[in-house]
């Protein structure tokens, strides 16, 4: 289905849990956050009744995410009855990697597409920090866990940190050189219109990787169905991309809406403009009515963010499943 700005809508990503086994600095405040009650988070049925509406509407593209989805009980067989829906092509996942060794065989009986693992630094030390709790040497051996399945894509998504960013980058992306990983660096949500940054962290990553690789190149085939930009390096395994939805907006070509785990349809990150499906689904709605609102929802789609204007609301990632 089309918005009404002429955009082909085909992609859904669909929290399954605010809950995680991390505490991000970027994702949740030092406090933490007031979990969800489970009542009040969408049942299995509840998501599979939403994605089999909306592969009507040409939803044919679908991103597992949480809070960390891998600690919602029986996320594969979740993703076993998305396969099955008529018109589902992928069903991928993005993890934080730590709970992989422990699931991926089931996540590949179920037929899983991809997987993203969130992985910002190498360094220990570093990740502890950012994680509050987390230890690198789990999602590494979650990462090679991952590399046995080889009908299994693989990416890395990378946050960087403001300080000693230069480094952790050279680093990461070596990780592409090595294996057929495609290592991605994402551009930080600003919280606020003054974390802004005047200069685009995308060329200032690229600058630095030439330095250390030699030139990339722009790799114009698919590498999946969300708006990353990908570049080569002589004698790397996997593809190095980019994520700046800032500094490089991409709202024009933007295909995704987002289902929160309590059942809100997000029409874009940061706008809280939306829908309660769950509201309408608990009140006894028909499968007529809940197509009829993901189309009036999907024709609501703003145009583009406006992350240079406006600050973001204040509701942690982990809810939003960004």
């Amino acid at each position: 289905m089309k918005d009404q700005h002429g955009r082909t809508i085909d992609y859904l990503r669909i929290s399954v849990t605010d809950r995680c086994n991390l505490r991000c600095t970027y994702c949740m405040p030092e406090s933490g956050i007031c979990w969800t009650p489970h009542e009040e988070i969408l049942s299995y049925e509840e998501i599979i009744r939403i994605v089999r509406q909306a592969a009507v509407l040409g939803i044919c593209h679908i991103k597992i995410t949480g809070g960390e989805p891998l600690v919602r009980e029986d996320v594969a067989g979740l993703i076993k009855e998305l396969k099955k829906l008529p018109g589902i092509q992928t069903v991928t996942l993005t993890t934080n990697g730590i709970l992989l060794p422990r699931y991926i065989n089931d996540l590949a009986e179920a037929g899983i597409d991809g997987i993203n693992i969130s992985l910002d630094t190498l360094d220990g030390e570093a990740y502890h920090r950012i994680t509050r709790v987390g230890h690198v040497e789990d999602v590494l051996r979650g990462i090679e866990t991952v590399l046995a399945y080889p009908n299994i894509s693989v990416k890395i998504n990378s946050v960087l940190e403001e300080t000693n960013w230069q480094h952790t980058a050279v680093a990461l992306a070596g990780i592409a050189k090595r294996a057929p990983v495609h290592v991605r660096f994402i551009e930080r949500m600003p919280l606020s219109v003054n974390e802004i940054c005047k200069e685009s962290q995308q060329q200032m990553v690229a600058s630095v990787l030439e330095q250390a690789y030699g030139k990339m190149e722009r790799y114009e085939k698919t590498l999946g169905y969300g708006p990353g930009v990908y570049y080569s390096f002589a004698g790397f395994c996997g593809k190095i991309g980019f994520i700046s939805a800032v500094s490089h907006k991409f709202c024009d070509r933007c295909n995704r809406i987002r289902l929160t785990s309590e059942g809100k349809l997000r029409l874009c990150l940061q706008s809280q403009n939306g829908m309660d499906l769950k509201a309408h689904l608990r009140k006894g709605c028909t499968d007529e009515e809940l197509l009829e609102l993901l189309i009036e929802g999907i024709r609501q789609k703003p145009k583009e963010h406006h992350f240079q204007e406006e600050n973001i609301q204040s509701a942690a990632m982990a809810k939003i499943g960004g």
